[in-house]
């Protein structure tokens, strides 16, 4: 048995752009979401129903597809990190990582000596691969979400960290954070995001955010390549279009 490939970090790593859909909670509809060409799935451990019992056949349906699985956590907990890889996850969300200390306890729970810390078990990722041990950190993924205003006033320090995969700059709370709760869009929140996805950038770090259809371009002119967005508005979308259609042939 091989290792199965990251698919998200083998794209990042060649500087190609990377596509992470979300509010996915049963591994059907994973497996019906597969043929569109995404290249990984978010599941929601933070605000979201996905915990440990149901990581084994959610990664196993992202599997299938050659997906990355892609696992956010809530908090940032060195043997919460190490047991969601153990559950089967290819990358792991870390929320509220604020301080290069903070960072560096990411790397000390997702990857394995002598990166970091990882407990030394195997994971359902490695059954049959009799070096995964030495061999997990390369398919690994982590990425530290950049969400308070405290996190941007220590970026600098933050990117310094290695083994972190993805800084993702996650608007909501972010906004939340510098006082201006569920106005992302305000001049002073955007240009506080435009500046941290820029520093980024320009450390020659991967960047990642939230996108949709409006504004994906615009944050990939700007060097983004992790690309998360939500099925939900692709829904609702499609549903006011039919019955727009519907209504205008009566």
């Amino acid at each position: 048995m091989e290792l199965r490939p990251n698919r998200v970090k083998r794209k990042l790593e060649a500087g190609e752009p990377a596509f992470i859909a979300g509010n996915f909670t049963h591994a059907d509809d994973i497996d019906s979401f597969g043929p569109n060409g995404f290249d990984g799935i978010w599941l929601e451990g933070e605000h979201g129903s996905v915990d440990a019992a149901d990581l084994g056949n959610l990664t196993r349906a992202c599997d299938i597809w050659g997906m990355t699985s892609v696992v956010r956590v809530n908090q940032n907990e060195q043997a919460l990190i190490y047991r969601t890889l153990d559950r089967g996850a290819q990358a792991i969300v870390v929320p509220h990582v604020d301080t290069r200390e903070e960072a560096e306890n990411v790397v000390a729970g997702g990857k394995f000596a002598p990166l970091g810390k990882r407990g030394l078990f195997t994971s359902r990722q490695g059954y049959g691969v009799p070096d995964y041990v030495e061999r997990a950190n390369d398919e690994t993924l982590l990425i530290a979400l950049i969400e308070d205003i405290k996190a941007w006033e220590n970026l600098d320090e933050i990117l310094k960290v290695d083994g972190i995969g993805v800084f993702f700059v996650a608007p909501g709370d972010f906004a939340a954070s510098m006082g201006y709760i569920g106005e992302v869009s305000h001049p002073a929140v955007q240009a506080k995001i435009d500046d941290a996805l820029t520093r980024i950038v320009a450390a020659e770090r991967t960047a990642g955010t939230l996108a949709f259809a409006g504004n994906v371009e615009r944050y990939a002119s700007m060097g983004v390549r992790f690309f998360f967005t939500s099925i939900g508005p692709w829904i609702a979308a499609g549903a006011r279009d039919f019955i727009d259609r519907a209504n205008a042939g009566i």
